[in-house]
């Protein structure tokens, strides 16, 4: 597998003092997706929980829906200079009761590390197929636990502790349980991620859970979390108008700038407690 962290060595300047010293840095690569071995998409990311990954961009990209809609996962090609695997190419064969992706779910351009719906074929790919509607969902959550969700999923952050460089996302249960955190450079990889993880260990639809993201609240966010049935998006920063009038009509909670005992909650305030347990709303 691919290094997730790397030495670099810089020039420390600390007021007078000048010192040449090695820095720890995030490793980003390319991994080119295939599906049924036809190129479906380059995204840049940090090199593990690859599978997860694959698996949850298929989820949240409408192809599967199950663990058994995939037949086998495999790294393939990609040789380095040293004739080495890169591991930075993984072919997912479909079983064989899957159709294979739609075209308007191939990317016309790698995808950022920032940036999960740049680069679609059009605006209609992103339109909401999701077999898990979110809105029925009876989860309530007490803002004293999502106050408590943000330094929990800091100490989960063990790569971004020595290099200040990964977003994460973290799935936790209503009673602020942490169940599962993913790292990686892009926002929508380590949301892919954990959100493969819960699709393989069997908990799609994410019924019941908080996602809890660092940075942003973006649309391709509020969308991801919606095709996997979580009910509650909460973000450390600010969400676009889109992913607000998106988490609305999906009927998701969205919570933005969760940042200790403070938080704005833009959609789906029904399902915020109070500390003595009632409905803010």
């Amino acid at each position: 597998m691919g290094r997730v962290t790397t030495r670099w060595p810089v020039l420390r300047v600390d007021g007078g003092r000048i010192a040449r010293r090695p820095d720890a840095l995030a490793v980003e690569e390319p991994l080119e997706l295939r599906v049924n071995g036809r190129a479906l998409a380059v995204t840049m990311r940090t090199p593990g929980h690859d599978v997860e990954l694959a698996h949850g961009f298929l989820l949240t990209e409408g192809v599967i829906t199950s663990p058994g809609d995939v037949a086998l996962a495999r790294y393939c090609a990609g040789e380095g200079p040293d004739g080495r695997n890169t591991y930075n190419v993984l072919d997912v064969t479909l079983a064989p009761h899957v159709a294979a992706p739609e075209t308007g779910v191939e990317r016309n351009f790698y995808t950022t590390s920032s940036c999960g719906v740049c680069g679609k074929a059009a605006l209609d790919a992103v339109r909401l197929r999701t077999s898990f509607p979110p809105a029925g969902d009876a989860t309530t959550v007490a803002v004293p636990t999502l106050s408590a969700l943000p330094a929990a999923m800091a100490e989960a952050q063990r790569v971004f502790a020595s290099t200040g460089g990964l977003h994460a996302a973290a799935l936790f249960r209503a009673d602020g349980a942490l169940v599962a955190a993913r790292e990686d450079v892009g926002r929508h990889n380590a949301v892919d991620k954990v959100l493969g993880w819960a699709l393989l260990a069997g908990s799609v639809p994410v019924a019941g859970h908080v996602l809890m993201v660092s940075g942003r609240a973006s649309f391709e966010l509020v969308q991801k979390a919606a095709m996997a049935g979580v009910p509650v998006l909460a973000a450390v920063s600010a969400p676009s108008s889109l992913a607000v009038e998106l988490a609305e009509e999906q009927g998701i909670t969205l919570v933005g700038f969760l940042r200790g005992s403070r938080m704005n909650v833009y959609a789906g305030a029904g399902r915020v407690r109070d500390g003595s347990g009632e409905v803010i709303a």
